[in-house]
């Protein structure tokens, strides 16, 4: 009875893996589709094709992440037994030399 489940359940395994991999290939026929179509369009009206391009530069990301953590540094946690500045008492405050 094992060996018949393990064999089900391999074959349940490889039918999700075909529809997997046919659903990602029809996928890839409908852009190829749309951008041939969209090719064709431009033929037909005397139009340039002009190329999908994704500009990147990986400077302006740097700058994007580091401007937003500028300002939202946490604040570090105080430790046991540290103590804050209004927590001192015993401190005079004396003038700065000359």
């Amino acid at each position: 009875m094992m060996s018949l489940f393990s064999f089900v359940l391999r074959l349940l395994l490889l039918a999700a893996a075909l529809v997997f991999a046919l659903s990602l290939a029809l996928a890839a026929v409908l852009v190829l589709l749309l951008w041939g179509l969209r090719a064709l369009w431009a033929k037909l009206t005397g139009q340039r094709v002009s190329p999908f391009v994704m500009r990147i530069d990986p400077r302006g990301g740097f700058g994007r992440v580091y401007r937003q953590s500028a300002g939202t540094a946490p604040t570090p946690a105080p430790t046991p037994g540290s103590t804050t500045l209004h927590d001192v008492t015993d401190v005079e405050p004396k003038s700065p030399r000359a």
